[in-house]
């Protein structure tokens, strides 16, 4: 293989696989960026996978003799970044090795065998769904937080897709607070290619009546990679979902995921639907104000109380080896006096992608789950639900 790209254009797609590929893995080709090209070809392929989750890309190129490689992603991503702007040739010798240079400087990278390559899975083109890029990153922003990272939750390890009728909802919880966001189906549409459907179209059997809910959980990594490629992305996500695997292409790249077998939570019954008592809050000044009472709260609980009351909420933490903290938020409300426990961060989690000037707090009681969600949705319904803290 013989070739020529210039550094920005390899640099950013390199960049989108380093998420991908893991530096500590028991298989070495798993390390490993597949770079394919044929002759006199304008592009070359990267490809690269886990055996969970796998990335395909294109990058410009002169390719003056084609082939295929396996080249050290990490390390490859790094003497990239490394040089300066300009043209890199990379270059096949006839031992084996790679040769990476550019201007006055020279590398050469030992190969491990394209043939140990696993093959990554091929979408067959039917059955995509066309998912607005712009509505599916804030609904990936907006559940990432409440994805578990214990691995003795498996099922838990993802955010759950649903298919209903006219709309699309993203949700996932941690077993501690829930995250969902809703959005219309209006601007979804089945894929262009002959005899694509979407879901509610499907001749499988748990899609074969019109407004039929489908399921899938997309796994953590899955969306954390999804977030990667949405970046400064606009128009459609064409999305197929296989047997076995996921598809989601992507401006051009294309992202592959095993589907998580588990069976997600009945979410549905931990949204309370019975809090009658709201309160309005300037987003910033509720952040600001929960950051710096949350400097004193416990480490282990990370509790801040909210005391309510006519007209006020004060916000209050306190622990035996550091002290105690408070600040007062004046507000509208007329009812009865309340206190409620949050664990901080996940106020703040919410707080940050709560992409509106106001936040209501909508409550039952002390010890009921408050639910939290912005006055403003833009594109997506957001309903976020935090336990209450016992202290």
């Amino acid at each position: 293989m013989e070739l020529s790209v210039r550094k920005t254009e390899l640099l950013r797609e390199l960049q989108l696989f380093q998420g991908i590929v893991e530096r500590k893995n028991t298989i070495p080709i798993l390390a490993n960026i597949l770079v394919e090209a044929e002759d006199g070809a304008k592009e070359v392929r990267l490809i690269a996978t886990d055996l969970e989750v796998g990335l395909r890309s294109r990058c410009p190129a002169e390719v003056t003799k084609g082939g295929a490689l396996t080249l050290p992603a990490k390390k490859l991503y790094e003497i990239v970044r490394a040089l300066p702007e300009t043209e890199l040739r990379i270059t096949q010798s006839a031992k084996g090795s790679v040769n990476v240079a550019a201007e006055r400087f020279s590398s050469r990278m030992q190969t491990l065998p394209r043939e140990d390559f696993p093959a990554l899975p091929e979408a067959t083109g039917a059955n995509t769904v066309n998912l607005p890029c712009k509505i599916l990153s804030e609904m990936v922003a907006k559940t990432q937080c409440a994805v578990t990272g214990e691995d003795t939750r498996f099922f838990l390890n993802g955010a759950l897709l649903v298919f209903s009728g006219s709309s699309m909802s993203l949700v996932a919880t941690d077993g501690y607070r829930l995250a969902l966001v809703s959005a219309s189906r209006e601007g979804v549409t089945a894929g262009a290619e002959e005899g694509t459907s979407t879901p509610d179209e499907s001749d499988s059997s748990d899609q074969k009546d019109e407004g039929a809910e489908t399921r899938v959980i997309l796994p953590k990594k899955t969306l954390w990679e999804l977030a990667r490629l949405f970046d400064n992305e606009d128009g459609a996500v064409v999305y197929e979902r296989g047997e076995n695997h996921l598809f989601f292409d992507i401006g051009g790249r294309q992202l592959v995921s095993r589907v998580l077998d588990a069976q997600f939570p009945a979410y549905e019954n931990a949204i309370p639907k019975s809090n009658d008592k709201r309160i309005e809050f300037e987003r910033d000044r509720l952040t600001s104000a929960v950051k710096r009472v949350a400097l004193l709260s416990s480490e282990r609980s990370r509790a801040v109380k909210l005391q309510i009351d006519a007209g006020k909420v004060e916000i209050t933490s306190s622990s035996p080896e550091i002290g105690e903290a408070s600040e007062v938020i004046s507000v509208e409300y007329d009812g009865e006096a309340l206190a409620i426990c949050l664990n901080a961060q996940y106020l703040l989690d919410f707080l940050a992608v709560a992409d509106s000037e106001s936040v209501a707090l909508d409550l039952k009681d002390e010890m009921s789950q408050a639910v939290l969600s912005p006055l403003s949705t833009g594109g997506c319904d957001y309903t976020y639900v935090i336990m209450s803290i016992r202290i």
